[in-house]
């Protein structure tokens, strides 16, 4: 069977992890807005309503490597850029989210009459004023496995960066 995909498994990977967030923040009745240049770590900003218009910046990743979680934490390996940026204190918060996929991409996605199915989920993390590091290229981060990403947690987070106390 000869294959018509212009996107590669990484791409894929990518672009199921923006409709996930996209999802989620349409659930919860925000705003995503996309950023068209990757200059300072952040894929999308989340907005919200309310008293102080309160925004979370995201940096997305997906992977099929997550594994299962050692002593309640998954281990990710992110680049040392986007750990930098991620740890430095904004006026916006921002934090790290990493959809887990299944290893076999036949079970990433299923689309029926009755639902449609996106295969495990994504968890978070706020890297900010963690401490520099020595490691040149990556660094393993650890993500909370009470942490996933959905609609009650974006709305906690939201209403963290509203205080201003997300950590």
């Amino acid at each position: 069977m000869t294959s018509d995909r212009l996107l590669a498994s990484t791409d894929r990977e990518e672009a199921l992890s923006r409709a996930y967030v996209q999802a989620v923040a349409a659930d919860a009745g925000y705003v995503v807005a996309s950023l068209d240049f990757d200059r300072d770590g952040i894929d999308y900003v989340i907005k919200a309503g309310g008293r102080m218009r309160p925004s979370l910046g995201i940096q997305l990743k997906a992977t099929t490597q997550l594994g299962e979680p050692h002593e309640g934490h998954y281990r990710y390996a992110l680049k040392r850029r986007n750990y930098d940026l991620l740890r430095e204190p904004t006026q916006t918060p921002r934090v790290l989210v990493v959809l887990a996929l299944p290893q076999d991409e036949a079970e990433w996605l299923t689309v029926t009459d009755e639902e449609l199915v996106l295969r495990r989920c994504a968890y978070w993390v706020s890297l900010t004023n963690l401490p520099e590091t020595d490691n040149r290229t990556s660094v393993t981060v650890s993500l909370p496995a009470h942490q996933r990403f959905d609609v009650d947690a974006l709305r906690d987070l939201m209403e963290q960066s509203r205080r201003g106390t997300i950590r």
